[in-house]
């Protein structure tokens, strides 16, 4: 009985020494070699449309005249701030924005056309690039 003490106590000693040897040593793997991704615009780069056909709003990267829809499909052309106009919706004050030369814009909303009379219609290129005259001190 002394001896199956003795040997007990010495596989428990065995087992306390620790883990195999280079079981903590870190594993150096090399990852697959990938091109690093393609710089993401910043939010201030980026612009915003509604689809044309499935009304979905899409995300793009600045500077781009179509955008297509990962929806549906549609290309959708790209308007910059200067060729749209805004009018309130005749039917329901929603804010409507539309093409310059558009004669009318219906909303989306209560499906109500508004007409694009003269005072919603684009001022000359001359007018929109004069700087506005400061007030004159008396």
């Amino acid at each position: 009985m002394m001896q199956t003490q003795e040997v007990k106590m010495q596989e428990k000693q065995e087992e306390d020494d620790g883990p195999p040897p280079g079981w903590q040593q870190p594993i150096h793997t090399t990852p697959p070699s990938m091109p690093p991704p393609p710089p993401r615009p910043s939010g201030d780069n980026m612009g915003q449309l509604v689809c044309g056909s499935c009304r979905r709003l899409l995300a793009y990267p600045g500077g781009f005249k179509h955008v297509k829809c990962a929806c549906c499909g549609t290309e959708n052309l790209v308007l910059q701030p200067h060729q749209v106009g805004q009018v309130k919706c005749g039917g329901c004050a929603v804010l409507l924005m539309y093409p310059y030369g558009a004669p009318r814009v219906r909303c989306c909303s209560c499906r109500f056309e508004t007409e694009i009379g003269d005072h919603n219609r684009r001022p000359p290129l001359s007018e929109q690039l004069r700087k506005p005259t400061p007030p004159k001190r008396i």
